[in-house]
């Protein structure tokens, strides 16, 4: 009868590793479904709120004329988010992890149905076709490439950093063309975050990945590059 040998850390005998190799698979598959599946419903929730924002006069009256609901879903986005990207035990956690990824894809569809009740259906609609197909373009490149983009985090930090400053350089100097180039910029750079975060995600032979125990925060990453994403595409639509 053979017998399974372990000759090293990390090392088996040929039969023993294609078993390892293959539940790992199964649980990195198991994973990426679980988290697609969290994303679909926050983006569901999204859609559902920024349609309701667009098409009930009443809503967009109320929401103008009591501007301090805006702060307060701010406010408790910035929480919610505090507490799932710093709090480690909180998000691996059920329900909590749960509860605030709730409460903040909440927090966030409120801001973007007020934000998109600021701007024509036509000009929303288009956003979300534009953003749909870049996204499923994005998703379907990162899941074929050969290249790793899990080695560009510091890059990507780098050039949010200079994205921020561009921001406040827009809000202060008024201008149309930096204003489309501010937009198109930001487009590009999370563009890049979702390749980033899908293969963070994917595993495999890729350099860095995300545990599986991380199914929350994956969801929450890619969400917030889709969401953002779709803001910046809006922005543009406004210019054209």
């Amino acid at each position: 009868m053979a017998q399974s040998i372990y000759i090293g850390p990390g090392s088996f005998e040929d039969g023993n590793m294609d078993n390892f190799d293959f539940t790992e698979k199964s649980i990195r598959r198991g994973f990426i479904r679980k988290v697609y599946a969290i994303l679909m419903s926050q983006l569901l929730v999204t859609m559902g709120i920024i349609a309701f924002f667009l098409f009930h006069e009443p809503t967009k009256v109320f929401v103008r004329q009591n501007f301090y609901l805006l702060w307060i879903a701010m406010a408790v986005l910035f929480i919610a988010i505090i507490v799932l990207a710093c709090c480690t035990e909180m998000r691996r956690q059920f329900p909590l992890n749960f509860i605030f990824l709730a409460i903040f894809t909440c927090a966030e569809s409120f801001i973007l149905g007020v934000v998109c009740s600021l701007y024509e259906v036509n000009q929303v609609l288009m956003a979300v076709g534009i953003t749909a197909a870049v996204c499923l373009g994005l998703t379907l490149f990162a899941f074929q490439t050969k290249w790793d983009f899990t080695m560009m985090g510091g890059a990507l930090v780098a050039l949010s950093m200079v994205l921020l400053v561009f921001g406040i350089l827009a809000i202060i100097f008024r201008n149309n063309i930096l204003h489309t180039a501010y937009a198109a910029a930001g487009a590009l750079i999370f563009s890049l975050y979702l390749v980033y975060d899908t293969q963070l995600m994917m595993g495999g032979k890729h350099k860095y990945s995300i545990s599986p125990e991380e199914y929350i925060f994956a969801a929450l990453n890619l969400y917030v590059d889709i969401i953002n994403i779709f803001i910046f595409i809006l922005s543009l639509s406004s210019k054209s």
